[in-house]
């Protein structure tokens, strides 16, 4: 099932029509409200018109590559990194292996995205300079993938392949419970490994220090995996770097957690841009504007993906968000009642294991939280 990243999904509005950054605020209303006038829906239209012309020219391009064979054989490789309309793709056999190829994207293939592996044929000139474009001709099965919505408010597809998810979290932006229990139960959909990493720890004081210590017990009472870590002290990488070995991983979490950081850390030669918490509100600001991979010395991969501050589950029900809370599950299906709402209904199982200790208040308000943000009938 794949899993959606981003905040709640707003309803759609004029101002979804153009990217964040160029949207104006006007008033607390906005201009989103106003319906749009013949001419602008025109305008709109022409705009789209003329990008659909403009991708087409390019997948003609690449088709005639493919017809007039400028390519080289088809070969297996592994997508590292996306750029608007082409792809940067590392071959994984044959003579060139290793060697990172530009690439377009034959027609009708769907989203590609970082962490894809994929059927590709190298320009002439690439198969021995690197220097001219490939093509992709084919898109292997994936075994997960993880989304969230762009500007528009349609669901994109970041990062595919992923083996296990470090959810990033620091003393400073506060981490909030209900944030890493979001990715949890992405995880636990996904049947994909997660580890709570407490990045930043030379910076715990008298302020957060006993708030730390009680979400790290909450966390590993429930079979979680905790590491700390600091990448000002160094303490933690060894471990983290034993973890990472030998699969693929992707790092989520709030801007400024110092994921970057952590980056740099592992991988030295990569020096990955790392932007400064605000002095009034502790947040991060985004350094990384798109999902690209990595690979470590010792083995395993590792996919940075652009900062994000929320973890939108709207698209799933609610049974499978009780089933995301790994202890809620001994007790599912043993209410009085099969539409149990799991809130003062007699015979409720989970109402009952909450009064008898068994689930904890804080990871039952985050469950309800969660549960009111769904997008359900």
């Amino acid at each position: 099932m794949p899993v959606f990243i981003g905040g709640t999904l707003p309803p759609i509005t004029i101002c979804e029509l153009y990217p964040a950054p160029f949207q104006k605020p006007i008033g607390n209303d906005c201009m989103s409200k106003r319906k749009l006038t013949r001419r602008q829906a025109w305008r709109i239209q022409k705009v789209q018109d003329e990008r659909t012309a403009r991708a087409a020219k390019r997948d003609s391009k690449a088709q005639d590559q493919l017809l007039e064979g400028d390519l080289g054989p088809e070969q297996h490789g592994l997508v590292i990194a996306h750029y608007g309309t082409q792809v940067s793709v590392e071959a994984l056999e044959g003579d060139n292996q290793g060697q990172v190829c530009r690439c377009y994207m034959r027609a009708n293939l769907g989203s590609i995205v970082t962490g894809d592996k994929v059927v590709w044929r190298a320009g002439t000139a690439a198969q021995g300079s690197g220097d001219s474009l490939g093509v992709i001709v084919a898109v292997l099965d994936r075994h997960s993938e993880l989304s969230r919505p762009d500007p528009y408010g349609d669901m994109k597809t970041v990062a595919a392949n992923i083996d296990r998810i470090v959810i990033v979290v620091a003393p400073y932006p506060e981490p909030h419970g209900n944030l890493i229990d979001r990715y949890l139960v992405a995880a636990e959909t996904l049947d994909i490994q997660p580890i709570i990493l407490l990045n930043k720890v030379d910076r715990i004081d008298d302020s957060n220090q006993q708030r730390l210590a009680e979400m790290q017990q909450r966390y590993t009472e429930l079979g979680y995996e905790w590491l700390n870590a600091s990448t000002m002290t160094e303490q933690g990488l060894t471990e983290l770097i034993e973890y990472l070995a030998d699969y693929t991983s992707v790092f989520v979490g709030q801007s400024g957690v110092g994921k970057s950081s952590l980056i740099n850390m592992l991988l030295p030669n990569q020096n990955i841009r790392v932007g400064p918490l605000s002095e009034i509100s502790q947040q991060g600001t985004h350094t990384t504007t798109t999902a690209h991979l990595f690979h470590f010395p010792a083995g395993g991969h590792l996919i940075d993906s652009p900062g994000i501050r929320e973890f939108g589950l709207w698209h799933m029900d609610e049974q499978s968000l009780l089933e995301g809370f790994v202890e809620f599950r001994p007790f599912l299906g043993y209410c009085k009642f099969r539409d149990c709402a799991h809130q003062s209904e007699p015979g409720c199982a989970i109402q009952k294991a909450l009064e008898e200790g068994h689930i904890s208040s804080t990871r039952m308000a985050s469950f309800r939280y969660i549960l009111s943000t769904l997008d359900n009938p």
